[in-house]
Order: structure tokens, then sequence, then C-alpha cells
């Protein structure tokens, strides 16, 4: 039993996504942790080169984390054959051309979603990384969040008897900018820079129905710019181009039919940030990220409807909540872990950049119905 250095190339880092859940709760957290264990006993310890633009924000990282490696020059970066895997946590528009760079570099690729802006890119990179016989995966955190797992649980147990319905609502306001600080970048409300909540959410929405619902076979799709201004890093104003709020109903394979709010413009009146109503014949869940209710079909009360009269009746307290019997692992370290494991001993992995580009085929299909006032069926994607 070794410890053995796993060579990784980290771009993108700076960012929101890319500092908080990948550098420090997942690869620095694992390093700290003694390395990601193997089937042999032997453990992969993460040697990360940080890559950004900025040099001086990517040299305080490398100091405040102890990571020895930086660089502001990633083709050079791409060179290193210690290094084998690059991962990409950037801009959208610019994943493609910088996933295609790494695969023809020889590192296997490991990427944030959308894995591009449209599913030509997204096809193109998923053809080249087969063709070179890299190994690759997308991000798909929701499905490792604890309280989607506990719906996972209650389908697999039989709980819900015949799954009929998925209400899932996911939003909170995003400030202007002007008065208050935004807490998203300002490229995501542009949409010639990749913006809008059809690509950055619906996206998400694929792999959680896909895996835990149906497979999606059809869509409609609205989307809207409620805020048109909205200012930038540097209090700048600019427009708005990109869709900031959209609503949208799947079909799936099974016949479930599932609802989504998503926004950037709603005021948080719920358990969570986003949470997911999932209705079958022998049963009712409600999840949110980390906790779940439950109503079994012999709980279900009897509501009477009266306008005329003040409701009295509590039915929050009608439901249940699960029980924490298990502990849950932040997801983007969990999935980082079992991606080392597929790239140093080939364990089993489904989170590839075929179900990235699956992401980026329904934001294509709903922004077409939308574009288009239609439903869209979702077709197999062809490699």
């Amino acid at each position: 039993m070794t410890t053995k250095r796993l060579g990784l190339i980290m771009n993108g880092v700076t960012g929101r996504m890319g500092l908080n859940q990948h550098l420090i709760r997942s690869i620095i957290a694992i390093r700290d942790a003694g390395g990601v264990r193997l089937g042999n006993g032997d453990r992969m310890m993460p040697d990360p080169i940080l890559v950004g633009r900025d040099a001086a924000k990517v040299e305080h990282l490398a100091k405040q984390f102890n990571v020895a490696r930086w660089t502001t020059d990633l083709d050079k970066a791409l060179t290193e054959k210690g290094d084998t895997i690059f991962f990409d946590a950037a801009t959208t528009q610019a994943r493609p051309s910088l996933l295609t760079k790494a695969i023809n570099a020889g590192k296997h690729v490991y990427c944030e979603k959308p894995i591009a802006t449209n599913l030509d890119e997204a096809i193109a990179v998923l053809r080249l990384a087969k063709e070179k016989g890299v190994k690759h995966g997308t991000v798909q955190d929701k499905l490792f969040l604890p309280g989607l797992k506990k719906l996972a649980f209650l389908r697999d147990s039989g709980f819900f008897g015949r799954m009929l319905s998925v209400r899932g609502e996911f939003g909170y306001w995003v400030f202007e900018g002007d008065w208050q600080e935004a807490q998203r970048p300002s490229w995501n409300y542009r949409a010639e820079d990749g913006g809008g909540i059809i690509l950055d959410m619906v996206c998400h929405w694929r792999y959680v129905l896909d895996n835990l619902f149906g497979e999606v076979e059809s869509v409609s799709c609205l989307g809207t710019t409620d805020i048109p201004e909205r200012w930038d890093e540097r209090g700048r104003k600019y427009n708005a181009t990109a869709d900031d709020s959209a609503y949208a109903t799947f079909r799936l394979k099974g016949g479930v039919i599932a609802h989504i709010n998503m926004s950037w413009v709603t005021r948080v009146y719920r358990d969570d940030l986003v949470t997911f109503q999932v209705d079958g014949t022998h049963g009712s869940a409600v999840a949110g990220l980390s906790d779940c209710v439950i109503q079994a079909r012999q709980a279900t009360p009897r509501p009477v409807w009266n306008p005329d009269e003040k409701r009295t009746h509590d039915f929050y307290a009608d439901w249940h909540k699960l029980p924490e019997n298990t502990v849950y692992d932040n997801g983007f370290r969990e999935q980082w872990e079992m991606f080392i494991r597929h790239v140093c001993e080939d364990a089993p992995y489904k989170h590839t950049l075929l179900e990235g580009a699956k992401g980026v085929q329904l934001a294509e299909c709903a922004l077409q119905s939308w574009r288009e006032r239609r439903w869209i069926d979702v077709a197999p994607i062809k490699v």
C-alpha cells in the first residue's frame, strides 16, 4: 500500500464554484484527508497546479491553501506529462476549446457544466475524447445532494408506488449590482457571453430527471428577461440580454410529468433554494438540498375546499421528516473521488461528457421551444 502522486491542472479556480466547491471542498479536502483510496489499498494524492489569467489572484490562492504550483500559462501546463487530469470551471463559451486543447495534449478531462453553449460543440468534444481514448467526466453535483439521494432511496424502496408528477421550484433574488453587489457574475446575464438561466439550469434538470424520475422525452419552455439592465463587477451598467427566469414542463419516459420553475428574480418563500415535490399513487415526498419529508397514502388527510372559512388545519404537520440514517459527504468531493478512481483504476463511471452533452441538448430544445412556442421532442444523441 503506497501513496502515489496525481497531477491535476485546475483552470478557473478563482471563480466562485471553482474555488469553493472544487478547490477548497474537494481537492484540498481530499489532500488533507490523505488522498483517495483505491481498491488495492493505494492512495492517490492530488498535486494540483492552479491556472488563471490573474497572476496575483492565483498566487494568493496557492499560498493561502499551501498549493506549491500555479501559473498563468495554460499551454505550458498542458505539456507537463506528470499532470494527467485537466479540470475546467471557467466560462462556458471557452470550455469546448479548452477541453479540445487538453484532450489533444493527452489529458483526461473533467469539467463543470454546461460543457458547451451548443450541442454541436459538445458532441465534437465528446467524439474527440473517444477518439483519443482519454477518460472524461462532467460535474453532475445535484445527484449527490442529500435531499435528492433521499428521493432516490424512496424511489428504490417502492415508496411512491407509480410516480405521477414532479414539481420543482428553484431560484432566489440576484441583486442587480447597483445598490447591492450581485451574487452571480455579469456574464451570466449576457447571451452573447454564454449566459442565461435556461442554458445554466436545464443542464442540471436533464441529469436529475433522467436519473431519478425517467428519461426526458420532450419539453415545453418559456423564458423571460425580467431585469433588462444590470451593473457589472466594476459598477458599469450593461444590458441584460439573456433570460433570467424560465418555466419548463417535461414529459418523461414512463408517463411522469415534471414541471420546474427557475428564476434569479424570485424571493424565497419555501424550505430551500430548490425543492422537488414528487407525487405517487402510494406516497409523496418533498426534498430540498438536504432534508426530505414524506406523506404516505395511509397518512394522507381529507382536505375540504371551503373559501368561506379560514383554514385551521396545519398541512405541514401531516408530513414526516426522513431520519438522518446516513452521513453524506460534500457532493462535489464525492464525484471528484469517483472520477479519480475511474482514471486510476478504471472504476465504473457514468457521468461522462455524453451526459454533459445531453444537458446541452435539452437546454437547446428548451430554447427552441421558447422561440417557436411549441413542444420539442428530445432525440437520442448519436456519437
